[in-house]
C-alpha cells in the first residue's frame, strides 16, 4: 500500500472526517493521493479524473455564431459613432439593421457561424413568426452588454425562444395545456440556491417542515436541506440499482404522506444517468392528483442526452418547477447558463395566496418596494427579486451575453432537426462506456433507452455480489474503510473517481463520469478497476481459504 494510502487510512477520526465530506470535496483529496497537488493540473497527463463531470466536447456551431453576431454588433456600435476615433462606441440603431445584416453576411460568406446565423434568423422569422428585426436587435444590444437585462426575469424574444428549445427537449410531444414562465439563471446552481431561498422566504417551507429527495441524487440537494438556513426534515426516496435505478412504487407511496411538502429529483439520475420509466412519471402525477398541494422539482439537466425523454415537468405542470442547464449537453459549464421553469398556473402562486395574513403582511411588506401590487406577484417574480435581495430587483438578472449564447445554443438544437448533435454526443459516450466496461470484464446490454449514460456508477454490493457471491461483499465492507478503494485507486493506479455514498445511493459505489476523457483512459480506468478487484480478490481467498476466480466477468 502506498505512502499516500496510508496517509488517509490512519484513524477513525480522519475516516469520519472524510466521511463528512461532500464528494466534490473528496474529489481534491483523492486528487492529492494520486499525486495531482492541492489542484488537479492539466499538464499532469498521467491522472485519471474520472470523477468531473465537465464535459471535454462542446458544440461549435453556435458558438461560431455567438463571435460573428459580436463582430456585426461591434460594428453598429462604431457606426453610431462614427465621427469619434477615439474608441467610443453606441447603441445599435434599429432602423435598417435587416439590410445592414443581410449585406454582413454577404461580405463573409463562407466564414464559420456566418451560415449558421443566416439560418438562425430565417428559422426565427419563418417557423417562430417573430420580427427578424427586433430579434437582431435583442441579439445585438444583448452580446454588446450595453443595457441592464430588460425585463429583468428574461429578454423578451429570448424567454420564447428558449421556451420553443424547453418545449421541444423537456415536452416533445406529450400533450401539454397551456404557457410556462421562464427565468434565466447562472447555471442549475444557482436555480437551486434561488428555489431553496424563495421557497423559505415564501413560507413554503419552514424549518422542522419535510420533503423527499428522490435518491442517488446531485450532492446538494442532500447537503442544502440540513443547513441552519433550512433545518427540514427529510425522507428518502431510494432508487434501486437491481431494477435499473427506477424508483417502486413502494417508494414513490412515501409521497402520499400529506407532511412531505415537496419532492426533489434529477431525471435523468446523477450519478445512475437511468432517465425515470414512463410507469414512474405516471405514477408521481396520479400521486399529485391525491395531493395537489404537493410541490414537485424537476433537475432535467442530463435530459437532453436521452431520446424522446419526457420531463416530469410535461404530465404534472402545475406542480413542477423545472430547472435546467446547458452546461453539460453544450459543453458550457463556464458560461453558467440555466433556467427556472414555472407553468402560468401552478401550485406555488396557490399556496401564498392561501397563506395566514401575517404571513401574507409580511410578504407584502417586503415586495412593496418593487411592485403597486405585492399580494399578486408571481413566485417565479419573486425568485427574480429574492435573487438580489429584493432592494437589487431593478438590476436582476442574467447577463444579456449570456442570454444571447443561451438562444444561439437553443436555435442551434430546435434547427437540428435529424438530431445530428445529439447523436454524435451519443457515440462518444457510449464508445467510452464499452471501453470501460470492457477491461473491467462486465458485460451490460446496450439497448436500454432508460439509460443516458453521461455518468456509470459501479455498485460493489450489487456487481460484487453478482459475480463473487455476497459472502465476498460481506468480506469486503467489513474489512475496508468506506473510501479504502477509491483512495487506494488514487494512490496506486492515479485514477480518480467519486464516491456514490456521497450521492445517497445506498452502498459503497463510484462515480465515473464518461464524459470528461477520452476512450483510451477509460481503458487504462477498467484495467486498474479490475486489478484493484483481483487484489481483493487474492485477500479474501488468503483471508478465508476459498478459492474465488480472478478476471471473471462480471
Amino acid at each position: 500500500m502506498s505512502k499516500s494510502h496510508k496517509q488517509h487510512d490512519g484513524g477513525k477520526g480522519e475516516a469520519a472526517a472524510l466521511a463528512s465530506l461532500s464528494p466534490f470535496e473528496l474529489k481534491d483529496e483523492l486528487i492529492k493521493a494520486a499525486g495531482g497537488g492541492a489542484v488537479e493540473r492539466p499538464a499532469n497527463a498521467s491522472m485519471l479524473n474520472a470523477g468531473r463531470g465537465n464535459p471535454n466536447f462542446l458544440a461549435t456551431i453556435p458558438r461560431h455564431g455567438f463571435w460573428q453576431l459580436g463582430l456585426f454588433a461591434m460594428r453598429e456600435s462604431e457606426r453610431s459613432f462614427a465621427y469619434m476615433p477615439e474608441g467610443v462606441g453606441g447603441f445599435p440603431k434599429r432602423d435598417g439593421l435587416t439590410e445592414r445584416f443581410e449585406l454582413f453576411l454577404r461580405e463573409n460568406r463562407g466564414v464559420a457561424g456566418i451560415d449558421f446565423l443566416a439560418s438562425a434568423v430565417s428559422y426565427v422569422r419563418d417557423q417562430l413568426g417573430l420580427p427578424a428585426g427586433d430579434f437582431l436587435y435583442e441579439m445585438c444590444e444583448g452580446i454588446l452588454a450595453s443595457n441592464y437585462p430588460v425585463p429583468d426575469r428574461m429578454l423578451k424574444l429570448s424567454e420564447v425562444i428558449v421556451g420553443h428549445y424547453l418545449r421541444r427537449e423537456m415536452i416533445g410531444k406529450h400533450p401539454f395545456i397551456g404557457e410556462f414562465d421562464i427565468y434565466a439563471v447562472e447555471g442549475g446552481t444557482a436555480a437551486m440556491t434561488y428555489i431553496f431561498n424563495t421557497m423559505k422566504q415564501n413560507h413554503l417551507i419552514k424549518a422542522g417542515d419535510t420533503i423527499a429527495l428522490g435518491r442517488p441524487i446531485f450532492t446538494p440537494y442532500i447537503e442544502i436541506p440540513r443547513l441552519n438556513d433550512y433545518q427540514l426534515e427529510v425522507v428518502n426516496v431510494d432508487a434501486d440499482v437491481a431494477n435499473n435505478w427506477q424508483y417502486s412504487n413502494q417508494e414513490l407511496d412515501k409521497l402520499r404522506d400529506p407532511k412531505v411538502k415537496a419532492f426533489f429529483l434529477v431525471n435523468p439520475s446523477n450519478p445512475p444517468s437511468v432517465k425515470l420509466s414512463d410507469e414512474s412519471l405516471q405514477y408521481i402525477a396520479d400521486i399529485v392528483k391525491e395531493r395537489p398541494d404537493l410541490i414537485l422539482l424537476t433537475d432535467d439537466v442530463y435530459g437532453t442526452f436521452a431520446d424522446d425523454f419526457v420531463s416530469l415537468f410535461a404530465l404534472a405542470p402545475q406542480n413542477t418547477i423545472l430547472v435546467y442547464s446547458y452546461s453539460k449537453y453544450f459543453g458550457a459549464t463556464g458560461w453558467r447558463l440555466g433556467t427556472v421553469v414555472t407553468h402560468k398556473d401552478n401550485v406555488l402562486d396557490r399556496l401564498i395566496a392561501q397563506l395566514p395574513n401575517d404571513a401574507k403582511k409580511e410578504l407584502h411588506h417586503r415586495y412593496e418596494s418593487i411592485t403597486t401590487e405585492p399580494d399578486k406577484l408571481k413566485f417565479i417574480d419573486r425568485l427574480v427579486a429574492d435573487s438580489r435581495t429584493v432592494a437589487l430587483n431593478h438590476t436582476a438578472g442574467l447577463s444579456t451575453p449570456q442570454q444571447v449564447q443561451m438562444v444561439l445554443f437553443s436555435l442551434f438544437s430546435l434547427m437540428d432537426t435529424p438530431d445530428a448533435y445529439k447523436k454524435a454526443l451519443k457515440r462518444l459516450i457510449r464508445a467510452r462506456k464499452r471501453a470501460l466496461y470492457q477491461e473491467i470484464g462486465i458485460s451490460f446490454k446496450d439497448d436500454d433507452l432508460n439509460q443516458v449514460d453521461y455518468y456509470s456508477i459501479l455498485d460493489l454490493h450489487f456487481l460484487g455480489g453478482r459475480t463473487y457471491g455476497n459472502e465476498f461483499v460481506q468480506w469486503l465492507e467489513q474489512n475496508t474503510k468506506p473510501s479504502e478503494l477509491l483512495f487506494r485507486l488514487a494512490s496506486e493506479t492515479r485514477v480518480v473517481v467519486l464516491p456514490g455514498l456521497g450521492f445517497g445511493t445506498q452502498h459503497r459505489s463510484g462515480r465515473i463520469s464518461l464524459a470528461n476523457l477520452n476512450e483510451s483512459d477509460y481503458r487504462k480506468i477498467g484495467r486498474a478497476v479490475r486489478a484493484l478487484m483481483d487484489d481483493y480478490v487474492e485477500r479474501y481467498n488468503a483471508a478465508t481459504g476459498k478459492n474465488l476466480e480472478k478476471g471473471k466477468v462480471l
